[in-house]
C-alpha cells in the first residue's frame, strides 16, 4: 500500500522540517510530536519512511505498540530452537529492526517508564545489550525516535521529555483555506492515488535527494565563535538546565543550514530551530507564533472587556 507523499502533507510545516533534521542528523535524538488527534501526525511519519526509501531502499519504519512486551521490544530467545534442537538463537526485536531508520510510537506518554528509559538509552547510546539467561548479546540499533502524544492524556517525566532532541506542537488548522486544502487532497488521493502520487513525484524526488546530499556534507558546515556565542546567550536567557540545549541548538542549525547547502551555520538557521530545541526544555520561552497567539488573545480579552464596560455605562 503506497503511504500519502510526504511533500503533500500540508500545514505541518514545522513537523516536517524536525523530522527531515533528525533524518540529516540522526544524532538529534529525535522528535516528539504534541497536539491534537486527527491532525495526520502518523501519515506524515510514514510519509518520511516512504521518502527515505527513495535512496535507502532497506530504510525501516517499526511502529512500536504501546502494549508491546519487553521480549518484543528487546528481543528473546527462541524457545523452540532451544528445546528442539539444543542450540541458543535470539529473535531480534523491535528496536534492532529500526536499526537506521524511525521507530514510531503513538500516544509514547502511555509507554511504561521502564520501556522508555530503555528506548531512550539506546536511542542515546546507539544500541543495547540484551541480557537473557547465559545469553548476552549487543544489538546496534541507532534509529530516529518518533513520538507523538497528546498532553491531555498524560504528561512525559521531565528527565523523558528532555531526551527527545527536538519537540513541536501540532494543531488543528484553524484557517478555513487550510482546512479546505488538506480534505482536498485527502480526498483527491482517496480517489485515484495513483494519479495524486504521480502529481507529488518530482518533488518527492527532489526532496529525497536534498535529504541526501545534506547527510553527505553535514560535516564540512562550520560555525563560528559568534555562533557558539549567540546559542550560550540563548540558553542563559532561556534558563535552560544543564547544556543538553546548547549542543542541540548547533546540531540542528547545522542540519538546517546543509538542508539548505549552506556551508556556514548562521544566526537565520539558529533562529528557525530555535522553538523545536527550547520549547520542551524552558519555561520561560515561548515561540514567536506562540506569542503572536498569545497578543491576539490578550487583545480579544481587552476588546470583549471595553465592550462589557460600555454596555454597562450605556
Amino acid at each position: 500500500m503506497r503511504s500519502f507523499p510526504f511533500t503533500a502533507i500540508y500545514a505541518q510545516e514545522d513537523f516536517k522540517l524536525a523530522l527531515i533534521l533528525c533524518m540529516i542528523d540522526p544524532g538529534l535524538g529525535g522528535v516528539l510530536a504534541l497536539g491534537d488527534k486527527g491532525t495526520g501526525k502518523t501519515t506524515t511519519v510514514r510519509g518520511l519512511s516512504h521518502l527515505m526509501q527513495r535512496t535507502i531502499s532497506d530504510f525501516p519504519f517499526v511502529n512500536l505498540p504501546i502494549g508491546a512486551t519487553e521480549d518484543r521490544v528487546l528481543g528473546t530467545v527462541k524457545l523452540d530452537i532451544l528445546i528442539n534442537e539444543k542450540r541458543t538463537e535470539v529473535q531480534q526485536g523491535l528496536l534492532a529492526a529500526a536499526h537506521h531508520g524511525i521507530l514510531y510510537i503513538d500516544e509514547v506518554n502511555l509507554l511504561n517508564d521502564y520501556l522508555m528509559d530503555v528506548l531512550l538509552d539506546a536511542a542515546a547510546s546507539g544500541g543495547y545489550h540484551l541480557e537473557r539467561d547465559t545469553v548476552s548479546k549487543w544489538f546496534d540499533s541507532r534509529f530516529c525516535l518518533v513520538g507523538t502524544m497528546n498532553p491531555e492524556e498524560g504528561e512525559l517525566r521531565p528527565q523523558l521529555l528532555d531526551r527527545f532532541g527536538l519537540s513541536v506542537t501540532v494543531k488543528t488548522p484553524m484557517d478555513r483555506i487550510d482546512r479546505m486544502e488538506i480534505v482536498s487532497r485527502r480526498l483527491q488521493f482517496d480517489t485515484d492515488s495513483a494519479a495524486f502520487l504521480d502529481k507529488y513525484e518530482i518533488q518527492e524526488q527532489q526532496l529525497a535527494q536534498q535529504i541526501m546530499y545534506a547527510r553527505k556534507h553535514l560535516k564540512q558546515v562550520s560555525y563560528s565563535d559568534i555562533i557558539l556565542a549567540s546559542i550560550a546567550d540563548t540558553c542563559i536567557q532561556y534558563q535552560v538546565e544543564g547544556l543538553r540545549a546548547d549542543i542541540l541548538l548547533l546540531k540542528a542549525a547545522r542540519a538546517h543550514a546543509a538542508f539548505y547547502s549552506k556551508k556556514e551555520v548562521s544566526r537565520e538557521d539558529i533562529h528557525r530551530v530555535m522553538p523545536f530545541v527550547l520549547s520542551h526544555r524552558s519555561k520561560q520561552y515561548s515561540s514567536p507564533q506562540n506569542s503572536r497567539q498569545q497578543r491576539e488573545n490578550q487583545s480579544q480579552r481587552e476588546e470583549k472587556e471595553g465592550d462589557s464596560i460600555r454596555i454597562r455605562m450605556s
